[in-house]
């Protein structure tokens, strides 16, 4: 899954992609390096980023998607909390909401189980705003999980199919450098879940923390993060450098044909 932010506040590439032209052009870019999905976000989900407004996350976001979904072959994702953003993005050819809120606003179970196309749910402490505030738990691994269980059986309830559902940790939203790499390690966990595990580690601030590196010099830390959260078990990965996550993939994939 590569990352095309439409936004001018996102930790690594805001600013970077914000008329629908730049935002092709890079989504042809990731394309060509291997992406098999591309997630497009409005609205800036980095520790302490301010919410936008409904129409400005549409007007950014709505042309972009109806380009790319002309232009390019690979399935776009909508990065998005708010049930009339999903409904609007999916209208103007979305394939898939990846949701950081994991369909915690008000309606938002009910639009996509009308919707009908797969969702991910991505487990948060508190908001992007508050998030890194002191973050603590029991245990993260089951503490998470749990959360994602209950956002599961909100969406069966709500009349979604749970065949379609994808769920990501959440590393970096609400957690320490500690916290994050726990995850990574007990990753496996999750497969009690019975649904794909997304994993979004690119560039995170947890590698910086740990290499004491800036958020352009942190693609070694990416990947070495993608190696084990392959082996871990994750079935999708969220990354900024495609072409590099998609030779790690590859190697790993050629690994695991030769046990």
């Amino acid at each position: 899954m590569g990352i095309l932010n439409i936004t001018p506040d996102s930790f690594s590439d805001g600013g970077f992609f914000m008329s629908a032209d730049k935002a092709l052009a890079q989504a042809r870019r990731l394309e060509r390096d291997g992406a098999a999905i591309i997630d497009v976000g409005g609205e800036s989900t980095r520790p302490g980023a301010q919410p936008v407004s409904l129409q400005e996350e549409l007007d950014r976001v709505l042309p972009v998607i109806e380009v790319l979904t002309r232009e390019i072959s690979i399935p776009v994702s909508i990065d998005t909390s708010k049930p009339q953003v999903m409904s609007a993005a999916v209208r103007a050819g979305a394939n898939m909401v990846n949701d950081v809120y994991a369909l915690r606003e008000p309606q938002a179970p009910e639009t996509i189980a009308k919707l009908g196309v797969p969702v991910c749910l991505m487990h948060m402490r508190g908001e992007p705003r508050t998030m890194q505030q002191h973050p603590s738990y029991d245990d993260v691994v089951s503490d998470v999980k749990e959360f994602l269980r209950d956002r599961i059986a909100a969406c069966v309830g709500a009349g979604f199919n749970v065949s379609r559902i994808i769920v990501d940790p959440g590393f970096g939203f609400g957690k320490t450098p500690t916290h994050n790499l726990e995850l990574i390690n007990r990753l496996a966990d999750f497969r009690d879940l019975a649904c794909p595990v997304l994993v979004g580690v690119s560039r995170k601030s947890s590698i910086g923390a740990i290499l004491d590196r800036p958020v352009d010099q942190r693609l070694a830390g990416s990947l070495a993060l993608t190696v084990m959260a392959l082996l871990h078990g994750a079935a999708i990965i969220r990354a900024h450098d495609v072409a590099a996550t998609v030779d790690v993939i590859r190697m790993v994939e050629a690994l695991a044909q030769v046990r």
